[in-house]
């Protein structure tokens, strides 16, 4: 069993200094990394208070002069943003100066905002994502560099550095079917979505392992990263209080957004994790209730332990990303939880 965080810089209604978020993410991390912990996952976004970094790759460099056990990973690169030279050199210098450390995720984010001002149209975001994830890997993975495909042609580029890593570990966010399938027909490894039910995880996974095994891929050996909030008390109250607070800052900032992308692809519409959690939910249903109950891992440490077993066996659960919904939350699971499964 792994365990890694996904970790958000939020900033809620800017209380204190952005300065004060980062710097507590920072002391995270250096507990973290001495408390047997796989990785830190950096989640980027861009225009909001929700999670104040714009460039996770960045920031990696600073973790790694901090860290030196923790694996650094990108939850997620949002692939379809970048020039995808750019991203491959900037992931690449990442694992050097991390010592090897970098764990690749890369994704196309949802946010109309961002596809908006990045001039990136939402029925392009798709292909650009994937185009950009080919690129990258062809450019680590040969001399030169030789695509043309339907936004970027590259001919005799020398792409450097190459990854430090000889195999850099690479994941795929994926939380439509159709992003599950793709994935598993590429061979990529996936991480799972903290915004939908434990249920839909569950069937999820089981649809990317046959995926995969049908298009000739091994299963055996992958970690897959499934992304949970966290909300933890003394009292199941407390838990309940920390669950219902972080549940209405990310509806209130991020998730409830109106005009959530939409991607045609082959004739059908695909849905976006977070558009699928809205449609999902009754109308007559309290949506931060529902959140707190079939999304979260929310109670004592008591509860969060026995909740953990129940997801190995059910899932099956094999690598927790934990998405701390207050600080007294990780510290809890730190001391309290962590230790019995590590």
């Amino acid at each position: 069993m792994k365990f890694g965080v996904l970790q958000f810089f939020s900033w809620p209604g800017r209380r204190v200094p952005l300065a004060t978020v980062y710097e507590r993410a920072f002391q995270r991390m250096e507990v973290m990394d001495k408390t047997g912990y796989d990785a830190v996952w950096l989640a980027e976004h861009h225009f909001s208070t929700y999670s104040v970094c714009p460039s996770v790759h960045l920031m990696g460099t600073h973790i790694a002069a901090k860290t030196t056990n923790l694996r650094i990973g990108t939850a997620i690169s949002l692939a379809s943003f970048y020039h995808p030279l750019r991203l491959a050199e900037e992931v690449a210098l990442l694992d050097h100066v991390s010592g090897g450390r970098v764990n690749w995720g890369a994704g196309r984010g949802f946010d109309p905002k961002e596809h908006e001002i990045f001039g990136v149209e939402p029925k392009e975001s798709y292909p650009r994502f994937r185009e950009a994830v080919d690129i990258v890997l062809e450019a680590w993975n040969n001399e030169k560099l030789n695509y043309k495909g339907d936004f970027w042609e590259f001919k005799d580029v020398e792409v450097l550095p190459k990854p430090l890593q000889e195999n850099l570990p690479v994941w795929m966010a994926a939380s439509s079917l159709d992003a599950i399938e793709w994935s598993a027909q590429r061979g990529h490894s996936i991480m799972m979505d903290p915004h939908a039910t434990h249920l839909e995880i569950a069937k999820k996974r089981a649809h990317y392992k046959d995926a995969l095994e049908s298009a000739g891929h091994a299963f055996a050996g992958r970690d897959i990263p499934m992304a949970r909030t966290l909300a933890m008390g003394a009292t199941a109250a407390e838990a309940e209080a920390v669950g219902r607070a972080g549940a209405e800052f990310m509806f209130g900032s991020y998730l409830r957004k109106k005009g959530s992308i939409r991607s045609t692809e082959a004739g059908a519409q695909k849905t976006t994790q977070v558009e699928a959690l809205d449609q999902s939910i009754n109308d007559n249903e309290d949506p931060v209730a529902r959140y707190v109950n079939d999304i979260a891992i929310c109670g004592t440490p008591e509860k969060v332990i026995a909740d953990i077993e129940e997801m190995q066996e059910t899932l099956p659960l094999d690598y927790l990303m934990i998405a701390p919904l207050s600080h007294a939350s990780f510290v809890m699971f730190t001391e309290k939880v962590l230790p019995h499964f590590i």
